[in-house]
């Protein structure tokens, strides 16, 4: 594996768990948690703000978001730009960052991003050159067609390795958020946790696992909650 995939590889797990502190024990906050931008649109925005009382460095960067073999992928990408790429935030003050879909292109399907907001240390109290992320926000971004299709949803299961699999794969042109996810075989549920679980991209498939209990099978319920409305449907 090269260092470059090695490095991407960190930055897409770092990136996708990454979840917002309590604005109590964060000086850097982000909103809106979640930017669409429909077509024609190709710009939107997001604020930063620091609660804190010292001034703060953020670096803002955003990755190619796609899902292959049912994982999270992260990619460097020049067709969406931050703008700027490093803000510096005084004392209890706001600032306004441009995201900006360069290509002139008509979006032909919903296209999907993260948008990655690094709150710096202080540079006085950085070592050898190291830079060491403070606080991490990683914000969904999407540009969609004006015409755009709904999500199209089916749910499969698989026991593999003493590990129950639950993929989503979305047929349709738009993703779906999901939430609070447990799957049933009538007598056993398996919780895959509460809050967000993840998204199933547009055209794409996502997979999530758990240790599965001895003997799990049969006819298998998803249930969960989601952009969409409640999920309560029988898995292939």
């Amino acid at each position: 594996m090269t260092f470059t995939r090695t490095c991407m590889t960190a930055i897409s797990l770092a990136m996708l768990a990454a979840t917002t502190l309590p604005a109590k024990a964060a000086s850097l906050q982000v909103a809106p948690v979640i930017v669409d931008v429909p077509a024609p649109g190709a710009t939107g925005t997001i604020t930063l703000r620091n609660e804190g009382l010292k001034p703060i460095d953020a670096q803002v960067r955003v990755f190619k978001w796609s899902q292959k073999d049912g994982r999270e992928v992260l990619e460097p990408t020049r067709d969406v730009v931050a703008s700027p790429p490093m803000v510096k935030l005084g004392s209890r003050s706001d600032y306004t960052v441009r995201i900006v879909r360069l290509s002139k292109a008509p979006v032909g399907g919903e296209e999907a991003y993260r948008l990655v907001v690094d709150e710096l240390p202080d540079p006085a109290r950085t070592r050898n050159g190291s830079v060491t992320v403070v606080l991490r926000h990683s914000v969904p971004v999407f540009f969609a067609p004006a015409d755009g299709d709904r999500p199209r949803i089916s749910w499969k299961t698989e026991v593999r390795g003493g590990q129950l699999l639950v993929s989503a794969e979305n047929a349709g042109g738009r993703r779906m958020r999901f939430a609070n996810m447990s799957v049933s075989d009538g007598s056993r549920q398996v919780s895959f946790g509460n809050g967000l679980i993840g998204y199933s991209l547009a055209g794409s498939t996502m997979t999530w696992s758990r240790p599965a209990p001895r003997g799990f099978g049969g006819t298998i319920r998803v249930a969960a909650d989601s952009d969409a409305g409640p999920v309560n449907t029988v898995a292939k």
